[in-house]
C-alpha cells in the first residue's frame, strides 16, 4: 500500500502505533496480516489484553499537531521519506515540523560528540554547510557538541532534526533557539507521542532514524563508549556507507571515530571525500539483510512459541538486529519475526526502528 490515508483510516494508523506493546515490527506484521490498522484493531482483543489509546486522544494529538503547524506522516504515504520507508520495520508514523519537503532529498548524516573538540565543532560546522552547499540535507540529533555545529552549518541550506521525545519535547533545553531554527529552515521529526519525554533508552530508536533517513552517517568525533557508533552500526545494518574524520589518538573523544576507520569507514576530510565515496550510484532501496522479515511461509504456533522463549532469553536493554537473531539462532528471518510478535503481545519485548529488538523496557512510556 503507498497511498494517502483517509481521515479515519489516519486514526485507526495512529491509534494501533500508539497502543502498548505494539512496536514497528508488530504492527508491520498486524497491518499486513488483517489487511490495515482497522482491522488490526478489532482484532487485537482475540490476541491478548491490549488497550489501544481512545479515539478521542488520537484526534486531541492530531488537532495539537496542526495547531503547531506540524503534519503526521505515515509509512505507507507517498510523503514519508522512501529510504526510511525500505527498512524491515520502519516507525509507523513520524510527525513532522517545518518543511516535510527536506525528507525527499539526498541526506547525509553527520553525529558526533556531546562534548566534541573545538577542532571537531569547527570541522563539523563547516563540512556540513559544504555538504549542504553541493546539495545535501544534513540530518542530525539536535544534541550538544557535534550534532549542533552539524546543524548549524547546514540551517542556510536546510537540515533535519530528529527527536527521541515528542516534537512537543524538544531536547536538550539549550538548543531551543536552534531548534526554533530549524523549523524555519529545515524539519525536525520524532515517532514518539506528543508529551513523551526523551528517556536514556528511547535514544538508539532516534539514532536508527537518523541513519534510516540518509544516504550515508559521517561520524566526527566519537569515544569508545559512544551514541554515535550506535548510529554508525544501525547504517552499516541498513546498508547505509559508514563515514568518519581521523582524529588525534591523544584524544579519547575520538578514539571510537578513529576505530570505524580501522573497521573500514571511509576516512573522511572534505565534503569532497563524501561525494567521491558515494559516487553516482543510487542509494539501495533495501537494506542489507538475510532475508525478509515479512515472509508468507506457513509457521505454527509450536514453531513460533519454542523460539521466542530462547529470544526472550537473549534480550536485554541493548538494542540487536532482528538478522542478528536469525543469524544466532540459525532460524530463518520470518520465524524469528513471527516469534517476536508474541513476544511483544506478551509484554516481553519490543521492536524498534530499523527492524531492532529489545527487551520491553526499550519502549516508549505513554505520556500522561
Amino acid at each position: 500500500m503507498n497511498r494517502t490515508l483517509s481521515q479515519p483510516e489516519r486514526v485507526a494508523w495512529l491509534q494501533l502505533a500508539r497502543t502498548p506493546r505494539i512496536g514497528p515490527l508488530t504492527f508491520h506484521r498486524l497491518v499486513a496480516r488483517f489487511g490495515g490498522a482497522a482491522a488490526a484493531l478489532e482484532a487485537l482483543p482475540r490476541l491478548g489484553d491490549h488497550n489501544p489509546p481512545p479515539r478521542e486522544r488520537i484526534y486531541a494529538e492530531l488537532e495539537a499537531l496542526d495547531d503547531m503547524g506540524a503534519v503526521l506522516l505515515a509509512s505507507c504515504e507517498p510523503a514519508y521519506p522512501a529510504l526510511l520507508a525500505q527498512l524491515d520495520a520502519p516507525p509507523p508514523a513520524l510527525a513532522v515540523r517545518g518543511d516535510a519537503a527536506h525528507l525527499k532529498t539526498k541526506a547525509i548524516a553527520l553525529v558526533g560528540s556531546r562534548e566534541g573538540s573545538a577542532a571537531a565543532l569547527l570541522f563539523a560546522e563547516r563540512l556540513a554547510a559544504d555538504l549542504g552547499a553541493s546539495g545535501f540535507t544534513v540530518v542530525s540529533g539536535l544534541a550538544r557538541g557535534v550534532d549542533a555545529a552539524a546543524h548549524r552549518g547546514a540551517l542556510k541550506t536546510g537540515t533535519v532534526a530528529v527527536l527521541a521525545g515528542g516534537l512537543d519535547h524538544p531536547y536538550p533545553p539549550q538548543n531551543l533557539q536552534l531548534h526554533d531554527a530549524i523549523c524555519a529552515h529545515g524539519c525536525v521529526v520524532s515517532e514518539a507521542p506528543l508529551g513523551a519525554v526523551a528517556r536514556g533508552r528511547d535514544f538508539p530508536r532516534r539514532n536508527s532514524i537518523i541513519s534510516g533517513l540518509s544516504r550515508a552517517v559521517i561520524v566526527v568525533e566519537a569515544a569508545l563508549r559512544s551514541g554515535s557508533l550506535i548510529t554508525a552500526r544501525a547504517a552499516a545494518d541498513q546498508g547505509r556507507d559508514v563515514m568518519a574524520t581521523p582524529g588525534s589518538p591523544l584524544d579519547p573523544r575520538a578514539r571510537g571515530s578513529n576505530a570505524l576507520i580501522k573497521q573500514g569507514a571511509t576516512l573522511v576530510e572534505s565534503a569532497e571525500d563524501v561525494i567521491a565515496a558515494l559516487g553516482n550510484v543510487e542509494a539501495p532501496l533495501r537494506p542489507l539483510s538475510t532475508g525478509p522479515l515479512f515472509d508468507d511461509a506457513p509457521v505454527s504456533a509450536k514453531q513460533t512459541s519454542a523460539l521466542a522463549e530462547r529470544i526472550a532469553g537473549l534480550l536485554s536493554p541493548t538494542p540487536v538486529h532482528v538478522n542478528d537473531l536469525a543469524r544466532l539462532l540459525a532460524a530463518p528471518s520470518g520465524l524469528v519475526a513471527a516469534a517476536l510478535t508474541e513476544l511483544e503481545l506478551d509484554g516481553r519485548a519490543a521492536s524498534l526502528p530499523g527492524g531492532y529488538a529489545a527487551s520491553s523496557v526499550a519502549a516508549f512510556r505513554a505520556p500522561d
